[in-house]
């Protein structure tokens, strides 16, 4: 999901909740929204959004790994050799 300048571009609808965070990361993220002029609302939206995304390709990558953990990665020599050949030629 990529975050936007709006709240109504990040979510059809919104859900109101109660966090507690720590006074320096909220004082933080305040003078953050301010200059960037979004609400806080907006900043913290657009903050898991993004941390969201990463942890899913994070989930990608740990999959990926799984795969390649217990298969071999490395190209068959006949496909190797067929891809540089592809490579020395001139497009």
């Amino acid at each position: 999901m990529e975050a936007s300048s709006g709240m109504t571009k990040l979510y059809s609808s919104s859900v109101k909740t109660a966090v507690s965070i720590p006074d320096p990361i909220f004082e933080a993220a305040d003078r953050l929204a301010r200059r960037r002029r979004i609400s806080r609302s907006e900043l913290y939206a657009e903050a898991l959004a993004k941390l969201l995304d990463a942890d899913e390709s994070a989930e990608v990558t740990e999959r990926l790994d799984d795969v390649y953990g217990e298969r071999s990665s490395e190209l068959d020599t006949g496909l190797a050799a067929l891809q540089a050949a592809a490579i020395d030629e001139d497009w």
